[in-house]
C-alpha cells in the first residue's frame, strides 16, 4: 500500500475494442467514443479545503476500483495537495492506493488532519500529516468509529461524535448466535466526546470525555459538531433518535458549553444543511428548510443573539447549495437557478448582494473561504468535478482527474425550456446524439432524477447509472428533465408535487417527451426511460400507467405500491411531511390509484427491473410486488436483477459496471427500432471481459475475469 508517493499521473489507455451489447448483433462504438470501462473508472474531486493562511489546499480524489481486477469494493479515496503559493506548482499525491481518507481538515497550526482505518486499526480513528509529507500520525482513536470531528483554536482539543459501543455482554450472546434485530430500538445512538490531546506524539493516547448534554438527555444523537471560534463552546446538531428519518425531519441546533450546558438553541423548521459559526462567533450561519414541509435544506439563514432565524436573501428563486463566511460579515453561496449554478457573495444583513462566478463558468457544487480565497469543486459537460480555486477576481482549474477525456468525442448538451400541458414551464438538460443530423430522428433514452426533491445541473451527467455520454455515442439522445417538486427553482416550484403523487410531476416527464418529438430530434416509437428512487417511481409508473408511451422501461430501487410504500420506508415522517402530507389512513384512495401496480394490466412494456436487497429507503418488497405482477399478466417482457449487499442505490464497483452494462444492453435491444416490444429479452448473463481492456476476453472463457476458465476468479 503506497502510503507517500511522488507526482504519478495514472491515465488508463485509450480502448481499441469494438463493443458487443446487443444479442446476436455487434454495436460499433468507434475508439474516440466513450466507452463502458471508461464510465467505471471515471476519476473526481470529492472534497476541498483551505489551510489557515489560504496558501495551500487539501483534496480528496475518488478513484473506483476496477471491475473484475480489484475486489469489488466503494471507490477509493486519495489525499492530495496543492501549493497555492506557486503559480507552476503542481498537485502533490499525498496518501494514495487502497486508502479511504475522509473528512480532511487543517489543524490550526497547520497540518492536515482526516479520518481513516489503517492496518492495525479497529476502527476509524483521526491521523494528520505535515504538508512536508512523511508519515502520518494517528491522533485519536475510540472503541467506535470516529465520526464527525472540529478541532479547538488552540489545536489542544478535539471534538468528535462517535456511537455507543455495543455492551459486552451482549456482544458475547451474539458470537452465540444471540443476533436477533429489534428493529429500529437496537441501533445506537451517536454521542458527543471531547479529546485532549497529550502533545503531537501521536501515540493515541488523548485523554477522552463523553460531553454529557443537558437538557438532551440519554435520549438523543448528536449528528455534526464544530467549536466555536472562541473555543468556549461547541455548535452541534441533535436529533431525538440515531433513525435517519429523524435526521431530515426532527434535527435542531444548539450551542453548548464545553461541560454540555446548552447556551443555546436555535428552532430552525425542517431540513437543515450546513451549519457554521462567523470567524467570530457572534453569528451562526445554516442552510435550512423555509418550513416543516419544505422539501430541501436551501434557504441561507442567519441568527444572532437572539436566536430567530432571518433568510438572508428571502427573494432568492433557487436553492443554496453550500456556503462558506468569507469574513465576519460576509458570507459566499452556491446559489442553484435552474440547470446552472452561479457564486455569490451577500452581507449577513441581507445587502451588499454580487456575483462573483457567472453561470457561464461551470457547475459548482462545495466552496471554502480563507484569506479571500476560494476553493471549489466545479464541473462542466465536458469533465466530472475538478479542483478549482478564485483569487482576486480570477477563477482557476487546477486538476484534470481524466486526461483521457481529451481523446474522447463528446455531444452537445444545453438546457432545454418547454410548457407543460397546464402551461407550467419545465426545464431539463439535453445531451444531442453524436454526430447529430437535423435530418434524422433518434431513440431517446429519458433519465429521472430521484427525489423529487433534487435536480439535475447542466454539468458532468454521465456515471453508472446516467449514461450520458456514452448513450448519445452509442446514438441516443438523453434527457433529463427537472419536472415540477426539482429544486433549484425555489421553495415554491419544489412544492408543486406535493400531495399530488404521479400526478402532473410524471406528466411533466411526457410532456417533454411530446416536446422533443416536436422538434424533430426523437423517434415517438423509440422512447426509454429509466431512474433511481423517485425516478425508479417514475420509470415504474412509464411502464404501466403510460405505458403505450413507452418501448423499455428501467426502474431503479423505485416504488411500485405507495401502500406498502409508505409502511416500509425508514422515512415515513419526511414521506408525509414532504411529500403526501397525508398518512395512508386518511385517503387510502389516493394511496392506491398513485401506485404503478394499480395500472399493472395497462403493461405492454419491456420493464428490467433492479433493486439493493438491502435497501431500507424503497424496500425491494417494492420490485418484488412489481415484478410478480407483470410477471403473472405475461404482457411483456420483464426481469428482476437483485444486487446483494447493495442499499438505496449501487456502491460496489462490480454492482456498478453490471447495472451498466445490463441498463444499456436493455434498450440497445428494444430501442433498436420501434417495432421490437414483443421480441424475447436478451440472455440475463453478461460475459464482462470483452467491456475490460485489462482483461484478456480470449482466453477468459467463463466469464469471472481470470482467464483461467476455472471459475473461481483467482
Amino acid at each position: 500500500m503506497n502510503r507517500i508517493s511522488g507526482l504519478v499521473r495514472n491515465a488508463l489507455v485509450a480502448s481499441t475494442m469494438t463493443v458487443v451489447l446487443a444479442t446476436g448483433a455487434a454495436a460499433q462504438q468507434p475508439d474516440d467514443t466513450m466507452q463502458p470501462w471508461q464510465i467505471a473508472t471515471t476519476r473526481s474531486i470529492s472534497s476541498a479545503v483551505l489551510s489557515p493562511d489560504a496558501k495551500h489546499v487539501a483534496y480528496t480524489v475518488s478513484i473506483p476500483r476496477k471491475p473484475m481486477e480489484d475486489d469489488s469494493g466503494s471507490s477509493w479515496a486519495e489525499l492530495h495537495v496543492l501549493d497555492l503559493s506557486s503559480e507552476d506548482a503542481e498537485p502533490v499525491p499525498f496518501i494514495t492506493g487502497e486508502v479511504s481518507i475522509g473528512s480532511v481538515a487543517w489543524t490550526p497550526a497547520g497540518e492536515i488532519s482526516f479520518l481513516d482505518k489503517r492496518d492495525g486499526d479497529d476502527h476509524r480513528s483521526l491521523y494528520v500529516i505535515s504538508t512536508r509529507g512523511g508519515e502520518a500520525r494517528k491522533l485519536v482513536e475510540h472503541e467506535t468509529n470516529v465520526g464527525a470531528y472540529s478541532w479547538s483554536p488552540d489545536g489542544n482539543s478535539v471534538a468528535f461524535t462517535a456511537s455507543q459501543k455495543k455492551a459486552e455482554a451482549a456482544e458475547k450472546a451474539a458470537k452465540k448466535g444471540f443476533n436477533q434485530v429489534i428493529y429500529e430500538e437496537d441501533r445506537p445512538f451517536t454521542r458527543l466526546y471531547l479529546a485532549k490531546l497529550a502533545g503531537d506524539s501521536g501515540n493515541a493516547d488523548a485523554e477522552i470525555e463523553e460531553v454529557e448534554i443537558d437538557g438532551a438527555g440519554t435520549s438523543s444523537s448528536v449528528r455534526s459538531v464544530r467549536f466555536l471560534p472562541t473555543g468556549s463552546g461547541l455548535v452541534i446538531t441533535v436529533t431525538p433518535t440515531p433513525l435517519i428519518d429523524d435526521s431530515y425531519a426532527r434535527i435542531k441546533t444548539r450551542v453548548v458549553g464545553l461541560d454540555g450546558a446548552t447556551q443555546r438553541t436555535i428552532n430552525n423548521p425542517g431540513k437543515l444543511g450546513k451549519v457554521l459559526p462567523s470567524p467570530n462567533g457572534s453569528t451562526l450561519a445554516m442552510i435550512s428548510a423555509a418550513d416543516l414541509n419544505d422539501p430541501a435544506a436551501g434557504r441561507l439563514m442567519v441568527t444572532g443573539s437572539d436566536d430567530a432565524l432571518q433568510d438572508v436573501a428571502p427573494d432568492f428563486e433557487g436553492h443554496v447549495a453550500d456556503f462558506a463566511w468569507k469574513n465576519t460579515d460576509t458570507l459566499v453561496f452556491i446559489a442553484d437557478t435552474g440547470a446552472e449554478t452561479e457564486v455569490r457573495e451577500i452581507n449577513v444583513n441581507g445587502r451588499s448582494a454580487s456575483t462573483l462566478i457567472a453561470a457561464a463558468e461551470g457547475v459548482f457544487t462545495r466552496v471554502d473561504a480563507r484569506e479571500g480565497k476560494l476553493a471549489l469543486l466545479g464541473q462542466r459537460p465536458q469533465h466530472p468535478t475538478e479542483l478549482h480555486t478564485f483569487d482576486a477576481g480570477k477563477l482557476t482549474r487546477h486538476t484534470d482527474s481524466n486526461p483521457w477525456l481529451d481523446n474522447v468525442r463528446l455531444s452537445k448538451q444545453e438546457v432545454v425550456r418547454y410548457a407543460a400541458r397546464d402551461g407550467l414551464e419545465i426545464e431539463g438538460v439535453l445531451i444531442y446524439p453524436l454526430d447529430y443530423s437535423k435530418e434524422q430522428r433518434y431513440p431517446l433514452m429519458m433519465i429521472v432524477h430521484g427525489g423529487p426533491e433534487s435536480h439535475y445541473r447542466n454539468g458532468w451527467l454521465t456515471g453508472y447509472s446516467q449514461l450520458g455520454q456514452l448513450a448519445a455515442a452509442r446514438g441516443y439522445a438523453v434527457f433529463y428533465p427537472n419536472y415540477r417538486g426539482s429544486t433549484g427553482r425555489g421553495v415554491e416550484f419544489s412544492k408543486l408535487s406535493q400531495a399530488d403523487a404521479a400526478g402532473p410531476e410524471f406528466d411533466d416527464y411526457v410532456d417533454g417527451v411530446d416536446h422533443l418529438i416536436k422538434i424533430g430530434l426523437v423517434d415517438k416509437d423509440r422512447v426509454g426511460i429509466t431512474g433511481g428512487s423517485y425516478g425508479g417511481y417514475a420509470s415504474a409508473w412509464a411502464t404501466t400507467y403510460y405505458s403505450d408511451r413507452f418501448a423499455a422501461a428501467i426502474p431503479f430501487v423505485g416504488i411500485s405500491d405507495n401502500i406498502s410504500k409508505v409502511g416500509t420506508t425508514d422515512i415515513p415522517r419526511e414521506m408525509h411531511d414532504v411529500h403526501h402530507r397525508k398518512w395512508l389512513w386518511e385517503d387510502w384512495e389516493y394511496f392506491a390509484k398513485s401506485s404503478p401496480i394499480y395500472y399493472a394490466k395497462r403493461n405492454h412494456t419491456p420493464t428490467l427491473i433492479l433493486h439493493g436487497e438491502d435497501d431500507p429507503r424503497v424496500h425491494p418488497s417494492q420490485s418484488l410486488e412489481l415484478h410478480r405482477h407483470l410477471k403473472v399478466l405475461d404482457q411483456a417482457p420483464v426481469r428482476l436483477v437483485l444486487y446483494p449487499g447493495e442499499g438505496h442505490g449501487n456502491r460496489k464497483s462490480a454492482a456498478r459496471f453490471d447495472y451498466l452494462l445490463r441498463t444499456l444492453r436493455w434498450f440497445d435491444h428494444y430501442l433498436a427500432d420501434g417495432k421490437s416490444r414483443s421480441k424475447e429479452p436478451p440472455a440475463y448473463e453478461i460475459d464482462y471481459a470483452p467491456f475490460l481492456p485489462w482483461v484478456d476476453a480470449t482466453e477468459d472463457k467463463n466469464g469471472d475475469g481470470d482467464g483461467d476458465g476455472d471459475g473461481d476468479g483467482e
